[in-house]
């Protein structure tokens, strides 16, 4: 209720977070998608990024009320705070975070706790949003985190500050999503939210954009709509040959949401070069509608289970 321990029970948990194994995945329409979402349960939602880039001045915009201390001291927010509330009927729970630093640097211990529950609101939410300032958008730094966003599997959205201090928007725009599309091309389209957390202008479009990625992160597409579309992809596309012989690709599944995880039955599936599950992974997103989305794919050696 207070929150108490819950640091501990982080800690404690986080060796075993990443531990479940996709790889074994059986195809079939009778799989049961355990972390599929039944409308009822809060989405986690963490806000992160570099000290003083206007974080928890967001939240207390988005909040209508001064939940987290502000200042112009870079990381100012010491602690982690956890709030729920009500967006368009679902519940989001939302965790405000001290900036990411790099741990070299952190010398000072409470500075190091904010770092450490940094990383714990990327590992445990469901759905990120990355602050950037506008006067220098997409450090090394940023990229660092967006990228462990993505390798979590977790989806992101760009939140880009003191909007209003940009003097040629539009190219600034193109710019930034120009370097997202080459710097995080697994996640290709992620959504950018341009805004002022002090004038409140552009905050309106932030959560419909959350609430809109964190429903493409649970889609499931039918076993049927998959192989029709399959089939379309390899008559226009095929595999390479392996070894002078030809790939055979027969059955496709979606094994999983949260992130969309398929698996393709291939008769030699080590002998499919990653260029071409690539374009595979590419293909998904763009036919099936998931911009932003981290999309897994998996290969295993089989048939198709519904031939006879």
């Amino acid at each position: 209720e207070h929150g108490e321990g819950l640091s501990e029970l982080y800690d404690a948990l986080l060796p075993y977070a990443g531990e479940r194994d996709d790889s074994d995945f059986e195809g079939g329409d009778d799989y049961v998608d355990e972390d599929g979402d039944d409308g009822t349960r809060p989405i986690s939602l963490a806000i992160v990024g570099r000290p003083n880039v206007g974080k928890s001045t967001l939240v207390n915009k988005l909040l209508g009320e001064e939940r987290m201390l502000t200042g112009p001291e870079a990381g100012i927010t010491r602690d982690s705070i956890t709030t729920n509330w009500n967006f368009q009927g679902r519940e989001i729970r939302l965790v405000d975070t001290a900036g990411l630093r790099k741990k070299a640097r952190v010398t000072e211990k409470v500075e190091s706790l904010s770092t450490g529950d940094s990383i714990r609101s990327i590992k445990f939410a469901q759905v990120v949003v990355l602050v950037l300032d506008s006067a220098d958008m997409m450090e090394k730094q940023d990229l660092t985190i967006a990228r462990r966003v993505v390798d979590e599997g977790r989806v992101l959205v760009i939140a880009v500050n003191k909007w209003d201090l940009v003097k040629d928007s539009k190219i600034t725009l193109a710019k930034l999503t120009d370097r997202l599309q080459t710097s995080l091309p697994q996640a290709r389209g992620i959504p950018i939210i341009t805004m002022s957390a002090k004038t409140g202008r552009g905050i309106d479009r932030l959560l419909p954009a959350v609430l809109n990625i964190y429903e493409l992160w649970n889609k499931r597409i039918s076993t049927g709509a998959l192989n029709r579309w399959l089939d379309g992809i390899l008559a226009h596309h095929p595999p390479p040959l392996s070894s002078g012989k030809r790939i055979k690709i027969r059955y496709m599944t979606q094994a999983k949401t949260r992130p969309p995880t398929f698996v393709v039955f291939a008769s030699r599936p080590t002998g499919l070069p990653e260029s071409y599950n690539r374009y595979l992974v590419n293909a998904l997103r763009e036919d099936f509608d998931l911009p932003g989305i981290p999309i897994r794919l998996h290969t295993k050696k089989g048939k198709n289970p519904y031939a006879d």
